[in-house]
């Protein structure tokens, strides 16, 4: 049987764009990172739960786990689920976990960022059942003592505005876009893009918006930004009044070039 494709497969006269999303374009990866606060008061990092995230300080074997009993390999929530991130050395690694619902199952790799965290396969309920996390330390009814991922319920995914750029690559963020759901008078809204370059314990604030509640804040880059390899990025956001909030970053990772 022939192969279905479009006319232009081999991108002569495709967008730039969508020839990146398609994979024709080599040694270029399109990364969205998409985060949602739900309880914004003071400075906070863009993650499902409170408080400025806390990268690991080295690299590390994670513990995974649900705050629900379904979310095991035969039962109705949540099954396996992927994580993906960077190891010692800052590159990518990977894998699949299958669940034991609140009991801590350990990675097999160690991880020093975590960079997508998914489930993979469920039961009969099309989703997981309770709060996946990635962690360390004691576990308590399925919580970790440290919680560096966490799947909020019937997302399947983390949803985390922070990535750290592979070793070997740069990253372009393009655009970003900060939004609260607090639409109470007067509500003053803020949202910063942190930036931890490789050997500083210290962020330096590459981009910030200012907004009322309500209301969706987008900046596009007309020359986007580069971050070098090993690089931490981490949106920030703070509201005057108790709200959700969430933050997106669209980047362009590029391989860098051999150096001979």
């Amino acid at each position: 049987m022939a192969v279905v494709s479009s006319i232009t497969r081999m991108g002569t006269i495709e967008p730039w764009d969508l020839q990146v999303g398609r994979g024709q374009i080599s040694m270029h990866q399109y990364v969205f990172q998409f985060g949602q606060a739900a309880t914004v008061t003071t400075n906070q990092s863009v993650w499902a739960t409170t408080g400025v995230y806390a990268f690991p300080a080295s690299a590390t074997v994670m513990k995974i786990s649900s705050g629900s009993a379904n979310d095991t390999s035969a039962g109705s929530g949540a099954r396996t689920v992927r994580i993906v991130g960077l190891d010692a050395n800052y590159n990518v690694i990977s894998e699949v976990v299958a669940l034991n619902g609140q009991t801590a199952v350990n990675t097999v790799n160690s991880y020093l960022r975590i960079n997508d965290f998914y489930v993979l396969t469920a039961g009969s309920g099309n989703t997981a059942a309770g709060i996946i996390y990635a962690g360390t330390g004691t576990v308590t009814t399925g919580v970790p003592a440290t919680i560096y991922s966490l799947m909020p319920v019937a997302y399947n995914a983390q949803t985390q505005a922070i990535y750290t750029v592979p070793v070997g690559y740069t990253a372009y963020v393009s655009s970003y876009t900060f939004s609260s759901n607090n639409a109470t008078a007067n509500t003053i809204c803020s949202g910063f893009l942190y930036v931890y370059l490789y050997g500083n314990n210290f962020p330096t604030i590459e981009a910030s918006a200012r907004f009322n509640g309500g209301n969706t804040f987008d900046r596009h880059f007309d020359y986007p930004l580069a971050f070098a390899e090993k690089t931490d990025l981490d949106m920030h956001v703070s509201s005057s009044n108790s709200g959700q909030m969430t933050g997106e970053m669209h980047i362009l990772l590029i391989k860098n070039d051999s150096q001979g």
